[in-house]
């Protein structure tokens, strides 16, 4: 199974990114993950099921060691393409 996770981080800081920010962008930067993409409003992971809940736990764990009050994300099941 394939999955997307997409998720944001608060409180926001337009002027440059909050550690927490950091902490979950370094998370799946740093994961065994297909693709990585990451915004200024969001981010986005793609991987096995297996490689995206293990970052969702880092990510989770670290961006609210970090400092984070919501950490708010999506986990979507992909189509396996044949």
């Amino acid at each position: 199974m394939r999955l997307r996770v997409e998720f944001t981080t608060e409180p926001f800081d337009l002027d440059e990114p909050p550690p927490h920010a950091l902490a979950a962008r370094d998370v799946v930067q740093g994961a065994d993950l297909d693709t990585v993409d990451v915004g200024p409003f969001g981010n986005t992971a793609e991987g096995g099921a297996d490689e995206v809940l293990t970052a969702v736990d880092a990510l989770l764990r670290k961006a609210l060691a970090a400092g984070a009050t919501r950490v708010s994300l999506q986990v979507n099941v992909l189509e396996e393409q044949a």
